[in-house]
């Protein structure tokens, strides 16, 4: 471990006052530091923080550290795709649920130039949508699939087909296809089991489906699963990947989800119980 990027989110991070301590910390072990942010920004608001650019850094780095809340996370999850480099989270959001360390532990940093670490793999799900036999929107997702519905007081109909045969067809709000690392998020909320992160499934939970048929469906990590869009009329249907950009659907489009090649990476410093971090964030376990 010689080259480590820290990348705040600077509407998480004011000031930068977390990171540029970490920052400190990590030199004074020994290693190469390097300030990215994980989007660009007419203005840092810090002047005399000296930053790089992410993809010129990205190659040769050993680490990702992110700054922020979940959704930073996620965000960096995509930016690593293709490298390969862990990732380590350090909570200065809310919930926090993937970040390994609080903003008041830093002193734990130093425990990376000397190897005293674990790397923790999680499934990711490849999502494209198929439209006429194309492929009109491809993406990776860490948390989850959300296929939504796009007026209020409407529904959609939903058909969900695991490797080809029908699983579920419902009229409803929507479904979530997410990951075991997705399911203590927007899937949990919905009715949907907690599954332990390091698990490889595919959990399938409906949105407010109006049939007492339609359950949640926990399937084995390689199904091929398909989300088939119904009769919509004049109403309107989205996905969204991670909580990203909402991408509008339309009648008869085919959202195909199925196990990713890659997988995020994320460094533990702690070795705290997956289930203890359910509890102590969710208060479920």
């Amino acid at each position: 471990m010689k080259k480590v990027i820290l990348s705040p989110n600077p509407f998480r991070d004011r000031g930068f006052r977390t990171t540029l301590e970490a920052e400190r910390i990590l030199r004074e072990s020994g290693l190469d530091t390097r300030i990215c942010l994980p989007f660009y920004m007419d203005s840092d608001g810090r002047t005399d923080v000296r930053l790089f650019n992410m993809d010129d850094e990205l190659p040769g780095s050993d680490l990702l550290i992110c700054f922020g809340g979940d959704g930073t996370i996620l965000h960096a999850s995509k930016l690593v795709l293709d490298y390969g480099i862990p990732i380590l989270g350090i909570n200065t959001g809310s919930m926090g649920f993937m970040a390994e360390l609080e903003a008041t532990e830093l002193n734990l940093l130093s425990r990376i130039s000397h190897g005293d670490y674990d790397i923790e793999h999680r499934m990711m799900l490849d999502v494209e949508v198929w439209r006429e036999g194309k492929i009109i929107y491809s993406d990776s997702a860490l948390n989850d699939a959300v296929i939504t519905k796009g007026a209020v007081a409407r529904v959609i109909q939903l058909s969900v087909f695991c490797d080809g045969v029908e699983a579920s067809s419902f009229t409803g709000d929507g479904v979530i296809v997410c990951t075991p690392t997705g399911s203590t998020a927007y899937s949990v909320s919905a009715g949907g089991p907690i599954v332990e992160a390091t698990a490889r499934n595919i959990i399938i939970t409906p949105i407010c489906a109006h049939t007492m048929n339609a359950q949640c469906l926990v399937t084995a990590k390689d199904r091929a699963i398909t989300v088939r869009i119904g009769r919509i009329g004049k109403r309107n249907a989205f996905l969204s990947v991670d909580g990203g950009k909402a991408v509008r659907l339309g009648q008869d489009d085919e959202i195909r989800l199925h196990r990713s090649a890659h997988e995020t990476k994320l460094m533990k410093l702690k070795g705290t119980s997956f289930y203890r971090v359910v509890r102590e964030k969710l208060g479920a376990v």
